[in-house]
């Protein structure tokens, strides 16, 4: 067990200052001169001269590269002193400190709203399974839909429809109560629904389970069924919170812009984009700390909700009981596939380059059926044309991720540390990290993503592991003499593999987004390429004078999330 620690310490030790020196070269990786780039975030001058730069350059200490840089933030970190930041010369403890509270506040309430969400979500199969009538499976079609949901697009809509049309909440701004409300939903719906899509499909094993039926048979209430299986279903799908709690504090970047929020994702983005070294270090560390105290809470609740089962080796396996189909689910999934193929097939047959600069912003018409964009092109030739691009590289990430996050998972104990401190890594920083070596490009962009979006799997993965380990039929393999690679293929792998797939199919739009939102930021996929992510992040601006903008593409991601779930549930029932 204490070798078990350290050797989790350790791995979170190494990964942390792997991604400290990563963050310190940024300004020595990149193809833009730190002087030049740090002058124009001061005082945004266009032409500097010469000396200015020298100036700037023996002012910064940049000559002495990035080693002495580190090693002198390091040294004031010790004696509690995070620096001054290289563009406004304000310590970096105040604006940290600021940034976090705000982050912080926003991350509880989006939270209150992520547990609402995904409890309406499970209702319906907590109240049947409590009473023995769970007998037909649910499409998931509405969490899928609900997970789906471009996070900057509804905080824009919410923003605009109950900020600035009804008045209810404020719009802009971070005073008060009320400026919490619409930018919490923005975040916590999706979120919600991601963690109730995943719990309401883990519940029906949970009921199935021998004490259940037990339970039933005796004659216990309804609610102390409920809550047990409720236990016993959220400790597998308890480590997804740790990539959205982090998510929710240093990947809200898009909400925090349009609500004009000083939170710490904004933060940090902006001090990368003007490579403000001192900052970006000092709020690095601050999100890998939050990401650590994250997995430290999340695992000892697993324990809590585990029991002496988890310490014993007493703990029952999870069997996925095999419920009839819903009726639906076939008209479902076909439905899904004949539009995305008539859009698929209808724009091919179209331009998407074509600018007519007299047709911006047309609603739907028989001429162009989803409407154009604001230089005149036709967005459904956008949307059939980025199509076979969007899904080819959100499924090539997401292979790519799903196979890296199970290998590192079934390494429990130095996987975990890594885990962990990945998974305080926003996207938008990757993407920095990558492109000032290769580039900007899509295939930049998909390394980037590549590189943080296999923690979500990782935890997952040793989360259903350990369970496994657990188990009673493992360790009579274990008595029979079953060596590590029999462990492997014929529990480790069955008991993980199910249920990452899952996962894997209800993100899948969201890979997307995260690859739009690189792109938006001129680190992913350059225009004029059509991309649906692109077009999401493009017609933004343009959602409450011409909403159709970008009902196409958002419609598209819905329809696309809608039909992997429905194929994952094909495949595992009658």
């Amino acid at each position: 067990m204490r070798e078990g620690r350290l050797r989790t310490a350790g791995g979170r030790l190494v990964a942390g200052a792997a991604l400290l020196t990563a963050v310190a070269l940024l300004p020595w990786l990149s193809r833009t001169d730190p002087a030049l780039t740090v002058l124009r975030a001061r005082s945004a001058e266009q032409d500097p001269t010469p000396a200015q730069l020298a100036a700037v350059r023996e002012q910064l200490g940049l000559d002495d590269g990035p080693s002495a840089h580190l090693v002198d933030w390091l040294g004031g970190l010790v004696r509690g002193d995070a620096g001054t930041s290289w563009v406004s010369g304000e310590p970096v403890g105040a604006q940290l400190s600021t940034a976090f509270a705000v982050s912080v506040t926003l991350m509880v309430g989006a939270l209150v709203v992520t547990v609402a969400v995904a409890a309406l979500i499970c209702a319906r199969t907590v109240h049947l399974g409590s009473r023995r009538r769970l007998r037909k499976a649910r499409t998931g079609a509405g969490a899928a839909v609900l997970a789906a949901l471009p996070k900057f697009l509804l905080a824009s809509v919410l923003a605009t429809v109950f900020g600035v049309w009804l008045g209810w909440f404020p719009s802009s701004g971070w005073e008060g109560p009320q400026a919490m409300v619409l930018p919490a939903l923005a975040l916590g719906v999706p979120s919600g629904a991601m963690i109730g899509g995943l719990l309401d499909r883990a519940l029906p094993a949970a009921f199935q389970e021998p004490w259940a039926r037990t339970w039933y048979a005796s004659g216990l209430p309804s609610g102390a069924i409920a809550r047990t299986a409720l236990r016993r279903a959220l400790s597998g799908v308890l480590p997804q919170l740790l990539p959205t709690v982090v998510a929710l504090v240093g990947g809200a970047v898009a909400v925090e812009q349009i609500f004009n929020i000083p939170g710490l994702g904004r933060l940090a983005l902006d001090a990368a984009r003007a490579q403000d070294l001192p900052l970006l270090q000092s709020a690095t560390l601050v999100l890998i700390l939050l990401g650590v105290t994250a997995g430290l809470v999340v695992q000892a609740l697993r324990r809590a909700l585990l029991g002496p089962a988890l310490r014993d080796g007493a703990l029952p396996a999870l069997t996925v009981p095999v419920l009839r189909r819903p009726r639906s689910l076939p008209w479902i999934a076909g439905l899904c596939t004949a539009v995305l193929l008539t859009l698929l097939v209808a724009g091919l047959l179209r331009d998407p380059l074509h600018v007519d600069t007299t047709a911006r912003l047309l609603s739907p018409s028989l001429t162009h059926p989803l409407g154009t964009d604001a230089l005149g092109r036709d967005l459904l030739a956008r949307l059939g044309h980025g199509a076979l691009r969007t899904a080819g590289v959100a499924l090539a990430v997401t292979a790519v991720s799903v196979v890296t996050g199970l290998l590192l998972g079934t390494a429990t104990r130095v996987g975990t540390g890594l885990t962990e401190v990945v998974s305080t890594l926003p996207a938008v920083l990757a993407g920095l990290l990558t492109t000032a070596v290769t580039g900007p490009s899509v295939w930049g962009a998909a390394l980037a993503v590549c590189l943080v979006g296999w923690s979500p799997y990782a935890a997952q993965t040793a989360a259903l592991i350990e369970e496994e380990r657990a188990s009673g039929h493992l360790l009579a393999s274990l008595s029979f003499g079953a060596g590590p690679r029999y462990l492997l293929r014929h529990h480790y792998v069955p008991a993980a593999l199910p249920g990452v797939l899952r996962n894997a199919l209800l993100r899948l739009p969201t890979t997307v987004l995260v690859l739009a939102s690189l792109g938006f930021l001129g680190l992913g996929e350059q225009p004029p390429t059509p991309e649906w992510g692109r077009l999401l992040s493009e017609n933004q601006p343009y959602v409450e004078l011409a909403p159709w903008t970008v009902l196409g593409p958002a419609g598209a991601l819905v329809l696309l999330s809608v039909l992997a779930v429905s194929a994952s549930a094909y495949g595992r029932r009658r």
